[in-house]
């Protein structure tokens, strides 16, 4: 066999790995997250001051947020859960200390947490949700070259037809990252008429359709290896991200805000019914004829669009709970219960799907799919929302007030320094520098694969080399995203 015909032997026919394991998966950035913070009230304890030197800042953040990350779906994927723990544990230890040293005042210890409890916070950011597409971005960009290499485990990869693979839920978490963040989410007011805003939506998705384009032509000019049950023959991501973001922004415009969950159920659910009733499901996943016309070329990614749109609607619906005004402590809490609530019962819906009607397919898009997508998107939101409450107090009792975080206390005026110091940390967070840029951040990792794959033999790697070329290729991503972001540099491509 050709090298080609290797590499899509290698990614073809995959299961997936269990539901437990790609929950268990997100409990790693939040760790991860609360470990950074605990660094950096140590780092101000010592010195008095924050932030660290420019590139101290980047290579703590790198060590400490992105390398664990790759070692957990690589070298350390069979130990995930001990590698938490033991970072929980690393955690729990720092955090022992510095109670010891700051904690200890003439405020009563339950007397402490209250005043927390009560106090009025501002949000910097939208709560959590800079945080999980940052993530979301991050543990993608790792994923479309790893599953390259040999010692990214075969259960982490996309799935050919039914199964939960890692991947499977990247590809439904960016769809869900995009609708959090979309201007009918944040409750932005449509200028002129219904048709204009529609009209401008359609238009805005030129640079998807442009990029999708680009990495059609590159793949078939290059011959670059590709998974064609994953979208079809021409199909690809870019196309269902455009695709998508149009016809939701249509039903959006018709749709009562508050029902868009509904409506998303009842979309699913007629996709779903049409895959079970007629010959729709044995045509996506047994029908080899790709020849025939565009339809049968492409049928994985235009028939699952039906299961984004509902993913998207629902995306939207999310977003417009999160972003509620919220001045307290105590709000907060009770919006991440909700969240873990509602991925508790999305879960529970899961598996009764699974039972009685049949297992999660990305490939189709299916119902079990978008429930899972939005349970586990759910979780994983709550997770960094909790770490973002214990960096929080952490801020409140420590007296730590510039760690990073996408809440404050509320405070009534900040000095002219105080100002000044809280834009410098913004300013060298790796976090944020991904968030400038997150388009920018996603095409560079797409095309630094591309150069890897086309350079390195990914499949005859030792497991250390694999490791080291991921490391360094991530490094590369962040350090070019990093310095656009020190120098100021947004990229827009409309």
């Amino acid at each position: 066999m050709a090298q080609r015909e290797v590499k899509q032997a290698f990614v073809s026919n995959l299961n997936g790995t269990s539901l437990g394991e790609v929950a268990l998966g997100s409990f790693l950035a939040p760790v991860c997250l609360i470990l950074r913070a605990f660094i950096l009230v140590l780092y101000y304890q010592a010195k008095g001051t924050l932030p660290l030197p420019l590139t101290s800042h980047l290579l703590l953040d790198f060590s400490v947020l992105v390398i664990p990350l790759v070692l957990s779906c690589t070298l350390l994927s069979s130990i995930l859960l001990q590698v938490i723990v033991c970072l929980t544990l690393m955690s729990a230890c720092v955090f022992c200390y510095i109670y010891r040293t700051s904690f200890l005042s003439s405020v009563v210890w339950p007397q402490k947490i209250v005043n927390l409890l009560q106090s009025q916070v501002q949000f910097q950011q939208v709560p959590f949700v800079t945080l999980f597409r940052v993530f979301v971005n991050v543990k993608t960009a790792i994923s479309i070259l790893a599953v390259d290499f040999s010692v990214f485990p075969r259960r982490y990869a996309k799935t050919e037809t039914y199964g939960t693979g890692v991947m499977d839920f990247g590809v439904g978490a960016f769809i869900f990252a995009n609708a959090l963040v979309s201007p009918e989410a944040r409750r932005r007011s449509i200028s002129g008429s219904k048709m204009s805003h529609i009209t401008k939506q359609i238009l805005s998705v030129w640079p998807l359709l442009a990029l999708g384009m680009a990495r059609l032509v590159s793949i078939k000019m290059t011959g670059y290896h590709e998974h064609v049950t994953e979208y079809g023959i021409h199909w690809n991501f870019f196309f269902t991200l455009a695709i998508v973001r149009v016809l939701a922004s249509v039903l959006l415009v018709v749709l009562p805000a508050g029902q868009l969950w509904l409506f998303a159920l009842l979309i699913s659910g007629f996709y779903q019914f049409a895959l079970e009733t007629s010959e729709l499901k044995t045509f996506l996943m047994h029908n080899k004829d790709r020849e025939k016309d565009f339809v049968h070329a492409n049928k994985e990614g235009i028939f699952s669009i039906a299961g984004y749109v509902a993913l998207y609607l629902t995306g939207v619906q999310v977003g417009l709970y999160v972003m509620q005004p919220r001045s307290q402590v105590k709000d907060c809490l009770k919006m991440l219960f909700i969240l873990f609530l509602g991925s508790l019962l999305l879960y529970a819906a899961l598996f009764i799907c699974q039972t009685l009607v049949e297992p999660v397919s990305r490939r189709s898009a299916n119902l079990p799919f978008v429930i899972w997508s939005v349970a586990q998107s759910l979780f994983f939101m709550s997770c960094l929302g909790m770490a973002d409450m214990v960096i929080l107090f952490s801020k409140g009792a420590c007296c730590c007030r510039f760690l990073p975080s996408s809440m404050n206390f509320e405070e009534k005026e900040l000095t002219p320094l105080a100002y000044k110091k809280k834009g410098e940390i913004e300013r060298l967070c790796l976090i944020q520098a991904v968030s400038r840029n997150q388009l920018l951040f996603f095409l560079l990792a797409n095309l630094m694969t591309g150069v890897t794959n086309s350079v390195v033999d990914t499949l005859s790697c030792s497991n250390l080399f694999s490791v080291c070329v991921l490391l360094l290729y991530m490094f590369v991503n962040c350090l070019v995203i990093y310095v656009l972001h020190i120098c100021g540099i947004t990229v827009k491509f409309w």
